[in-house]
């Protein structure tokens, strides 16, 4: 678990870097300002995960269910947080109708700030 969440989160950081690209060069020309500035939201937010699984990735053990748990909720919080949010914005360019997407970007967005809340209650329990 602790090899799967740190290459997660350096394919997560590799990832926002290229479609932080993307977004301020090629997708610049074909999304519209409000789409983009949506693009570049899940692009900030997959970062701040990369970051995030990197740091835990070298501070938990993955002995217990909780330490598990903080990682794979920040894995899959950020794949429906983000990737909802990138499909939601080319839903115009692709001419397609994805707004049933809209409500897995706040669940995904709930399971990050449980993936937060439980680092909270480790820091706390283990007195680090």
């Amino acid at each position: 678990m602790k090899t799967l969440t740190l290459v997660i989160g350096a394919l997560y950081g590799l990832l926002s870097v290229v479609l932080g690209a993307f977004g301020a060069h090629a997708f610049k020309k074909i999304l519209s300002v409000e789409r983009l500035e949506s693009f570049e939201t899940g692009v900030r937010y997959q970062m701040y995960a990369a970051f995030f699984l990197l740091i835990v990735g070298y501070i938990l053990k993955f002995e217990t269910g909780m330490e598990k748990g903080i990682s794979w909720l920040m894995i899959f919080g950020t794949i429906l947080f983000s990737f909802s949010i990138y499909f939601l914005s080319f839903q115009d360019y692709w001419g397609m109708n994805l707004k049933f997407l809209g409500p897995i970007t706040p669940l995904g967005g709930f399971m990050m700030i449980l993936s937060w809340g439980m680092l909270i209650l480790y820091f706390v329990k283990n007195k680090i």
